[in-house]
């Protein structure tokens, strides 16, 4: 026997944060199963996580990662009540898997949080930030792992089976570091996404005017250096080139309103 199983033999393990209500652990496998139902790949392992907060303007988030024969594919959706956003992780989930079949790639857990621009989303029904003081602001989380060596266009169909923000790869063509993201103003002019290397980049035929090389030139800094620039800027993250290793490194912002870090191993 190999041990993966099918959608309606998994077991959806469901994970609480916070005074979520009476009912809603229940709900979450119900509606995540129902979501499982059109996958036929082995389903390996699925695991929900739903967190209550307190003073969010979103309070309710809810969040599935399911291992689809080895590919993981996640979701992440925030509402006014747990039981929304529950419903909401469902039609995201559905979404999220669908595509993933389209284009089946494989992801690894590099990329971070998302943003509005997603698939059919609208602003209100993402996560919430929290906004600390910038002098409270520290790097708390600094990962580091062998960047994927692919191209744009399979780094955007990882970016969106995880429901991230950005995917940070390393451009098959060129062997350059580089980053994909969703275009802040995404469905103008058709563009959805956008790529951003340390060297040239080789977009392949078909890929239309839905993933554009970005115009903005990749800033040389320090980790100081970027986090001043992300400060400046507002923006959800910056994607630069270390002064002392050369590599493309993203600064990003946390939902606990502090700063995660990526590195590539060397």
């Amino acid at each position: 026997m190999s041990g993966s199983k099918t959608s309606e033999a998994v077991g959806v393990h469901v994970r609480i944060r916070g005074r979520v209500p009476d009912g809603a652990e229940d709900y979450a496998r119900e509606k995540v199963l129902a979501a499982l139902g059109h996958v036929s790949e082995p389903v390996l392992a699925v695991q929900v996580k739903l967190t209550q907060a307190t003073t969010a303007v979103r309070p309710a988030t809810a969040q599935a990662v399911v291992d689809v024969n080895g590919r993981p594919v996640r979701a992440h959706v925030a509402a006014s009540t747990m039981f929304e956003a529950v419903d909401l992780l469902q039609e995201r989930l559905v979404a999220r898997l669908a595509r993933a079949r389209r284009h089946g790639g494989r992801a690894s857990h590099h990329g971070a949080r998302p943003h509005a621009g997603w698939d059919g989303a609208r602003p209100e029904h993402r996560p919430h930030r929290q906004e600390l003081p910038a002098g409270e602001r520290r790097i708390v989380r600094h990962k580091s792992f062998a960047l994927a060596r692919q191209t744009p266009e399979a780094a955007v169909a990882d970016l969106e089976a995880m429901d991230y923000d950005f995917w940070v790869f390393t451009d098959l063509v060129s062997g350059c570091d580089a980053v994909v993201h969703r275009d802040p103003g995404a469905g103008t002019a058709g563009v959805r996404h956008r790529v951003a290397s340390l060297g040239p980049v080789t977009l392949g035929w078909g890929t239309g005017d839905g993933l554009a090389v970005s115009t903005e030139p990749v800033p040389t800094v320090d980790v100081a250096g970027a986090v001043e620039r992300l400060r400046l800027t507002g923006l959800p993250f910056v994607f630069f080139r270390d002064a002392a290793t050369r590599r493309g490194c993203v600064l990003y912002h946390r939902y606990d309103g502090h700063y995660g870090l990526i590195t590539p191993a060397r």
